[in-house]
């Protein structure tokens, strides 16, 4: 099993699951992904599931859920990509790397603001999270 790496944002519909998937799918068990949300909406928004339909990107097993649901001694990095501390959300006895890199909530706008956000997060998940998660080799496929 490959380093773990939790993203989290506010609904857990747009931006932490489109990260969840696109780490899924860019490295593929090199590094194990999950999202959860601050205040989960409970569903994946529709627009976060159309763009990623249209980069061939699986949408399979995504769920909106909560950060408390999760075991967080799991992961080696948290990514917070919310605007939003996570101080009050993660144990202070957590040891692991806690990454706070904003990017703009698309939720509600046009497919577009949903393109622009995926766009984003996948610069992050290819160029930022090797680096995140320690990896000297991110440059080799």
């Amino acid at each position: 099993m490959g380093k773990q790496i939790l993203f989290v944002c506010i609904g857990n519909a747009c931006r932490s699951i489109m990260a969840e998937a696109l780490t899924r799918h860019y490295w593929n068990g090199r590094y194990e992904s999950a999202s959860a949300g601050i205040n989960p909406l409970g569903r994946v928004s529709e627009g976060s599931l159309e763009v990623l339909r249209e980069i061939d990107v699986s949408a399979d097993n995504l769920q909106s859920k909560g950060i408390a649901e999760l075991d967080l001694s799991r992961f080696d990095c948290i990514v917070n990509l919310s605007e939003y501390p996570l101080k009050e959300f993660v144990p202070w006895r957590y040891q692991a790397k806690i990454i706070n890199w904003y990017v703009r909530d698309p939720y509600g706008q046009s497919l577009d603001a949903y393109r622009r956000t995926r766009d984003a997060i996948e610069w992050l998940v290819t160029e930022k999270v090797p680096e995140w998660m320690g990896d000297d080799r991110h440059n080799e496929s």
